[in-house]
């Protein structure tokens, strides 16, 4: 079969986007490892209009069932390893291969929107892969729990790893920001006033974690200044890679920094591929910009298929 649309993604661009192709009457397909996205692991999402307060996941499961509701074709838990295009004369088609050898499995479209987000960045200092779900994590909604009473430390200095503190503070005696920068100039107003009146939660500026020991779980860090302190938790929130590392054969313009480089209505250097979300290279990462932008690839694409592009 030959779809019009396949969507790559089940967060909040890919869902939104599955909306509007529905309602433009194509033949759409969502492909995605798991739904919800990166929104799930926020704890609370207060400036998306509509819901003036609601947890990320079930924000998220606003989007889910609101394309549920639309009859979306969905195929969950896949995991895609090639995306290739055939030339003008071969039909100008995508094909997205998921999975490897003889378990892959090939879909076809005439159009396709990427919306894969992003994973998380890190460290890359000793002990952190040791530890990992030992005492090292990248989520404070999914474990923050676990460290009930204990000290921890969240390394970051943007808007995520002040709100992540904010969660942390709920469960742990105390929380210690750890970021190299003189100032946690990222970090939205409200938020940095937030956290500086919560009682739990001190600043460590102008350092670098070095080094992540313990024996059976994390039990403290080394520090750049040669000094080590003890903790019971690494929180790690210094951003997000984007999942594009399966476009090389694409072509698809990227920056610097990976991300997908799309115009004001979503559009790549690839005519028919579209990209939305953290995975692109929009300066502003939040759930109702991803949204957006998936809404514009839908009808950019209901353009491309019906002929109505100019």
């Amino acid at each position: 079969m030959t779809y019009d649309l396949i969507i790559i993604g089940g967060g909040c661009a890919g869902l939104a986007a599955s909306v509007y192709a529905k309602r433009f009457n194509l033949n759409v397909l969502l492909l995605t490892e798991s739904l919800g996205g990166t929104i799930t692991s926020t704890h609370l999402v207060e400036n998306y209009p509509g819901f003036p307060s609601i947890s990320g996941q079930e924000l998220a499961n606003k989007f889910i069932e609101h394309a549920k509701a639309n009859d979306v074709p969905m195929k969950v838990g896949i995991r895609i390893t090639k995306i290739w295009k055939d030339s003008p004369e071969n039909g100008d088609l995508f094909h997205i291969t998921a999975g490897l050898d003889a378990n892959a499995e090939t879909f076809t479209s005439k159009t396709v929107l990427l919306a894969t987000g992003t994973k998380y960045r890190k460290l890359g200092i000793p002990g952190e892969a040791e530890f990992a779900s030992r005492g090292v994590s990248y989520c404070a909604t999914c474990d923050g729990r676990f460290f009930k009473g204990k000290n921890v430390i969240i390394v970051g200095g943007g808007d995520s790893a002040v709100k992540e503190s904010l969660i942390l503070a709920e469960h742990a005696a105390h929380v210690t920001l750890i970021y190299r920068g003189e100032k946690l100039a990222k970090a939205e107003p409200i938020n940095l006033k937030r956290m500086e009146a919560t009682a739990n939660i001190s600043t460590k500026l102008k350092t670098n974690l070095t080094e992540i020991f313990g024996d059976t779980l994390v039990r403290g860090v080394k520090l750049d200044d040669g000094t080590e302190m003890p903790i019971d938790g690494v929180f790690v929130e210094v951003g997000r890679v984007p999942e594009t590392g399966f476009l090389d054969e694409l072509k698809v313009e990227k920056n610097d920094k990976g991300e997908l480089i799309i115009n004001g209505m979503s559009e790549t250097n690839i005519e028919g591929f579209y990209a939305a979300g953290d995975t692109t290279n929009t300066e502003w990462k939040q759930a109702i910009v991803s949204a957006t932008e998936g809404c514009k690839a839908a009808f950019k694409a209901f353009e491309f298929v019906s002929g109505r592009k100019k």
